[in-house]
């Protein structure tokens, strides 16, 4: 342990030292205020006799008499089973009034790369009970799927929903959630963990909580934090953990912010250059070891600045991650929920974990001719919009009545609705029953015989 009291000056949430030699990148520093209060850093740079550290309480009050003491090591988070059904603040600290952790381990928050050869590849289906995801982008056990979503819109109810009903389908290893909320209002702190003791979902999950009112450095560490606790109940407890971060867009914020206190050259937009590594160190922490049952899945929450997609943080986000699921500001004007447009949206690994045995035979099938139909519907209204419904032929309206249809019952549904996948698909069959049989080119004969005959015959036994 080395101490020194050789601060030359506070930039936003760092301090500079001289005079400080054999200190290493990443080391854990603790700073003893004039009043005594302790603060907790991290050299984030180094050089012959220099020194920045990046204090995660922010800077308030520290000063030129204030003492460093830098640990020779690497900052390490307590972690412990007793974690689960707990709230934390972006540093890990109790939020919930219960006791600090007892740790059973403690660990690195940068982790341990997955060696690539040990990777196994993601293969079991996640139900969110959505229908837009489950059936059209369906969610892979070690997977990574971001949703990439626009201000004001309802990403963060969308998020507590999956929080709530995910669930791997016949499996007997248990599921875990873990919530972390980056940079979010007090009212919005209060409403994640009332939905969680509502609903019961705690009960089986844990929560980090960083405020906006919080030191910005925090929101880097804190879903380090949560990765780490992640990997913990994965390969240790052999569980299966769902991490749901939102919103990445504030993480990527702070980073430009400390990249501009440390007087760095700006890449694109002013963010730093070195923010897709930075990323894809946080991002590729998902997937499953083999030999090892658990698992950590991630479902990355980013808000689109002015809605672009071509924006850095989603472009690099979608070059790092399998997928994105696309909130719609027009299906949210429609008042549909939740708005997600599936056109635009993929799910590269979806492929991998559907299908007889996994979910049903028909899933692939049904999940085309519904791309196809919807998107053909889609196309008419531009064109209804140029010369009018009254030019088009009767198939062309029963596409564009279909295109209604989809939306309103297939992608719609309620907020504290958890639709199983079978559920999911034959409400699939039934929009499609409507269309002519010849129209259907994605599904074999065999298909509509079994799936749509039942429907019509259900229908006519009705009558």
């Amino acid at each position: 342990m080395k101490e020194y009291k050789t601060i030359t000056s506070v930039k936003g949430p760092l301090i500079f030292l001289e005079r400080v030699k054999n200190i290493g990148y990443g080391e854990f520093v603790k700073i003893t205020l004039s009043d005594g209060s302790i603060k907790r850093g991290q050299v984030l740079e180094t050089s012959e006799n220099k020194v920045v550290v990046q204090i995660f309480e922010g800077t308030r009050n520290i000063d030129k008499n204030a003492y460093v003491k830098f640990y020779g090591d690497v900052l390490k988070f307590p972690v412990s089973y007793d974690m689960l059904g707990r709230v934390f603040s972006g540093s890990g600290d109790p939020l919930d009034g219960g006791p600090k952790v007892v740790p059973e381990a403690r660990l690195d928050i940068n982790g341990l790369p997955i060696n690539p050869y040990k990777r196994s590849p993601p293969q079991e289906f996640i139900q969110t009970g959505v229908s837009a995801i489950d059936g059209m982008n369906s969610l892979i056990r070690g997977q990574k799927l971001p949703i990439f979503s626009g201000s004001g819109l309802p990403h963060n109810e969308l998020a507590l929903q999956i929080a709530r009903q995910a669930t791997v389908l016949d499996c007997t290893e248990s599921f875990v959630v873990i919530f972390v909320a980056m940079g979010i209002t007090e009212e919005e702190a209060k409403y994640f963990i009332s939905d969680f003791e509502k609903t019961g979902a705690l009960e089986r999950g844990i929560v980090f909580l960083n405020l906006a009112s919080d030191p910005s450095i925090e929101r880097i560490i804190v879903p380090r934090i949560a990765l780490t606790t992640a990997e913990f109940f994965a390969f240790n407890y052999n569980m299966h953990v769902l991490v749901i971060m939102t919103d990445m867009t504030n993480y990527c914020e702070a980073l430009r912010e400390i990249g501009s206190a440390r007087e760095e050259v700006p890449g694109r937009r002013g963010y730093p250059g070195y923010m897709y590594t930075d990323l894809a160190s946080i991002y590729e922490r998902a997937g499953k070891i083999e030999g090892k049952n658990g698992s950590v899945t991630q479902v990355p929450i980013l808000t689109m600045p002015g809605d672009d997609i071509t924006h850095p943080i989603p472009d690099l986000s979608g070059y790092i991650t399998e997928g994105q699921i696309i909130v719609s500001r027009d299906l949210q004007r429609k008042g549909i929920y939740p708005p997600i447009d599936v056109l635009p949206s993929l799910s590269r690994l979806m492929s991998k974990g559907i299908g007889k045995g996994k979910t049903r035979e028909d899933h692939k099938s049904v999940s085309d001719q519904l791309y196809a139909a919807y998107a053909e519907g889609k196309d008419l209204r531009g064109i209804v919009s140029i010369v009018g419904k009254e030019s088009l032929s009767k198939s062309d309206k029963l596409f564009l009545d279909f295109a209604d249809d989809f939306e309103k019952n297939y992608i719609a549904q309620k907020s504290n609705e958890n639709r199983e996948i079978q559920t999911t698909l034959d409400i699939g069959w039934r929009i499609l029953s409507k269309l002519p049989e010849e129209k259907l080119l994605r599904v074999s004969d065999e298909l509509i015989e079994k799936y749509i005959g039942s429907f019509r015959d259900a229908q006519n036994k009705a009558y």
